[in-house]
């Protein structure tokens, strides 16, 4: 539970700044057939920052209904601040999802104990397993492997999703939390990887367009066929890369437009981008062919 290869869903929207329901059960019914292992609905992807607490809950819970059990469903319940975060695990507690993944507080800079006392007061707020997201080009603040340690102590914290793109920290992980503690790459550029180094999967951004195909790599990656998940994993570096010309979730979702999954609509303050990286994300969808 909770491994594998797991798509950092997108949100869609309609023209109107609604959230686009049809278009989101197409994805999941998409991710579904193509052999996604799971998704998060309503992380960083899913565009969770302009989100009212309304309409989150009611995502994560289209998301599940939708599923329908057929896969595992991981809602996004971090905040900067701790009664929100807490409130968020609270309300989204009874939903049919598998888990947890929480976003380390941003902003705010906490002390180790601030932070411990956050992540125990999200853990208490609901029984189910909760995973750690260490991505400090997004909260100005690094989880390092001493805190992880600290926190696995908690029962169920029970994995994390480490987005610095550092592949050795996987080793030190390991060392610290035992090879129980789920490690989950969120960074699709370094991902093959930090999976070959001892990894248990992924929490992917490409996964939104190259489903099939990065479910393939996991699954090479995580069963020791390094040559073939060495292969799949060259083939989508491009990919990658372009997910990644502006801030993250501008470029997957306007690479899903052009799938004609989605519209290519956005909340503010996040837009459409700019015309040399739409450029540069058509062009490569050519190349790869899902275009």
């Amino acid at each position: 539970m909770l491994r594998g290869s797991i798509v950092a869903l997108v949100t869609p929207f309609t023209q109107q700044g609604n959230v686009d329901f049809n278009a989101l059960e197409e994805l999941v019914n998409w991710h579904i057939e193509a052999g996604t292992d799971g998704i998060v609905a309503m992380g960083t992807t899913g565009e969770s920052a302009t989100m009212s607490h309304d309409e989150h809950i009611m995502v994560v819970g289209a998301v599940a209904e939708i599923a329908a059990g057929r896969i595992m469903v991981i809602a996004g319940n971090g905040s900067n601040a701790t009664s929100e975060a807490v409130m968020l695990t609270e309300r989204m507690g009874h939903l049919p999802i598998s888990g947890f993944l929480n976003v380390n507080p941003y902003y705010n800079k906490p002390s180790l104990r601030g932070l411990v006392e956050h992540y125990k007061a999200c853990a208490a707020a609901s029984e189910l397993p909760q995973l750690l997201y260490n991505v400090p080009g997004r909260t100005g603040y690094d989880l390092l492997p001493e805190q992880v340690a600290e926190l696995a102590k908690i029962p169920n914290i029970v994995g994390i999703k480490e987005a610095t793109g550092d592949v050795s920290r996987v080793a030190v992980l390991q060392e610290y939390c035992g090879d129980e503690f789920i490690l989950l790459s969120g960074d699709d550029i370094t991902g093959c990887e930090f999976m070959l180094q001892g990894g248990h999967g992924v929490i992917s951004v490409t996964a939104n367009v190259m489903p099939a195909k990065m479910k393939a790599m996991v699954t090479a990656a995580t069963t020791g066929d390094i040559a073939t998940a060495t292969a799949l994993d060259q083939e989508m570096q491009p990919v990658h890369d372009a997910m990644f010309v502006q801030a993250n979730p501008i470029p997957v979702k306007w690479a899903l437009a052009k799938m004609g999954k989605v519209e290519p609509f956005y909340r503010l303050p996040m837009t459409e981008p700019e015309l040399p990286q739409q450029q540069h994300i058509e062009q490569t969808l050519q190349q790869a062919g899902l275009i």
